[in-house]
């Protein structure tokens, strides 16, 4: 457990977050890596592995809320000094866990011929989303039970080991993604599956590595088979919590859809462009998104602990590092997309697509940082409502005149990158008013951080 309530903030975000990064990097890279080596099969089964991987939306809309709920009550506990607490919420969230595997099994098998049917533009690429999705659907599974460990952990002060059990599992998928794909070494060519069937693998030898490490290693957290039983008021507060959050995921989810659904009226490789542009997008978020991911944990225990000050001190500098980062990737994208995107094709209609898309919504990076900054301080706040209803005020804005206009004649793809970027600066815009509002309810009588007190020195706490 690691003390969050003394010493300068900016250095508890940044020595966080570093890991975190690192931790998500990996996790990028588990599809960068078979980005990179399905790009070479052509673009049908880019674009129905690209179709495929809007699925972890869904289902990280489904982990988002494990992750929220059980990561800032843990944090809330920790900063109360109730260890007792701290392993009951971890428990319940493992609880919790185990429904939704069981759950989402069944629906995976069920809905997932429906789904692609309605996004793949031809036969080919249905049948080669439908085929990653199968062998990926166990990845997908074991996000559940991950979710809730590093969660918990992360919401004590704990995320090095986490993140260096993640560098193990994709070191794990990088070997193994070229060795299913193509045949390399045991001659045992799948394709597409092949890269489903290489993550589901690693992630698995993942789930066991944090088990062992939890297990172990771990002092403050433990498992408990007791306190493992479903118990009603800890389910309904790490359910109530983490929703919204959960609810954010799920909207983007829509938003994903919504742009596959309009761009299967052109070829497989309007669809596989796209694909690749926001996996590199993606990619590039990840320092952004750490810092973002760490805020809970750092406003969350001072909150818990009264430190009113430091909380804002925490919601400055986070909105600071992550507005002044996406500036720098704002340049970066609009100077020199192509180059982040060869890698992972030869078709250049693909790599012409994505570079269009990058260009376009390299000018949303600045608003999206702050959009960032603010969800993370809602779930340190414990109210992840506001960021609900920001990220359903854009998908609003963004989702019903695009598909208006799809239906128009002479309608190109160019329309859906403006509308995207519009709408983030009206996210951005709310999610300020509505996070000032939170900020003057939970934290009141609690006065603006002076410029001496923005370097970090440890505060009294509030009355508040």
């Amino acid at each position: 457990m690691k003390d969050l309530t003394q010493g300068p903030i900016y250095k508890h975000l940044i020595f966080m977050s570093i890991p975190i990064m690192v931790g998500m990097f990996v996790q990028t890279l588990y599809f960068l890596v078979d980005l990179y080596f399905i790009g070479q099969l052509g673009d049908v089964a880019l674009a129905g592995v690209s179709s495929a991987g809007t699925l972890f939306f869904f289902v990280m809309a489904l982990t988002q809320v494990l992750n929220v709920g059980v990561g800032t009550l843990v944090s809330h506990a920790v900063g109360r000094k109730d260890q007792q607490h701290a392993n009951l919420i971890f428990n319940q969230g493992l609880c919790i866990s185990i429904l939704c595997v069981f759950i989402l099994a069944m629906l995976g098998v069920i809905a997932g011929p429906v789904f692609f049917s309605n996004m793949a533009p031809d036969a080919a690429t249905y049948e080669a989303g439908l085929s990653y999705f199968y062998w990926f659907l166990p990845t997908l599974l074991l996000q559940f039970p991950m979710t809730v460990i590093v969660a918990a952990l992360r919401g004590a002060g704990v995320v090095k080991q986490p993140m260096m059990i993640s560098m193990l599992a994709v070191v794990i998928n990088i070997v193994l993604s070229p060795m299913l794909i193509t045949g390399w070494g045991f001659g045992l060519e799948m394709g597409v599956a092949g890269a489903a069937l290489a993550s589901s693998l690693a992630t698995a030898l993942g789930l066991l590595a944090l088990c062992w490490y939890f297990h172990f290693k771990e002092s403050y957290l433990h498992f408990s088979i007791n306190k493992c039983m479903p118990k009603a008021i800890e389910i309904r507060g790490i359910i109530g919590l983490g929703l919204p959050a959960g609810g954010e995921f799920l909207l983007s989810f829509a938003y994903m859809s919504i742009i596959y659904w309009v761009l299967r009226e052109f070829d497989a490789s309007a669809q596989a462009g796209f694909g690749v542009g926001v996996r590199v997008m993606q990619a590039l978020f990840l320092p952004v998104m750490a810092v973002a991911f760490a805020a809970p944990a750092v406003a969350g225990q001072n909150f818990a602990a009264g430190n009113t000050q430091r909380v804002y001190q925490t919601y400055h500098q986070t909105a600071l590092l992550t507005c002044g980062c996406m500036l720098v990737l704002n340049l970066v994208c609009w100077l020199y997309a192509e180059y982040f995107l060869a890698p992972f094709s030869n078709d250049q209609n693909v790599i012409l697509v994505a570079t269009i898309f990058l260009s376009y919504v390299c000018f949303n990076f600045i608003p999206a940082g702050y959009v960032f900054a603010a969800s993370g301080m809602f779930q340190a706040l414990g109210n992840t409502w506001p960021a609900l209803m920001s990220t359903a005020t854009r998908l609003g804005l963004f989702a019903l005149p695009v598909i208006w206009l799809s239906m128009q004649p002479n309608f190109n793809i160019e329309v859906i990158w403006v509308f995207s970027v519009a709408t983030v600066y009206v996210q951005a815009l709310v999610s300020f008013i509505l996070l000032r509002k939170e900020l003057r309810k939970k934290l009141s009588g609690a006065f603006a951080p002076t410029e001496t007190d923005l370097e970090g020195e440890p505060q009294q706490p509030s009355n508040a």
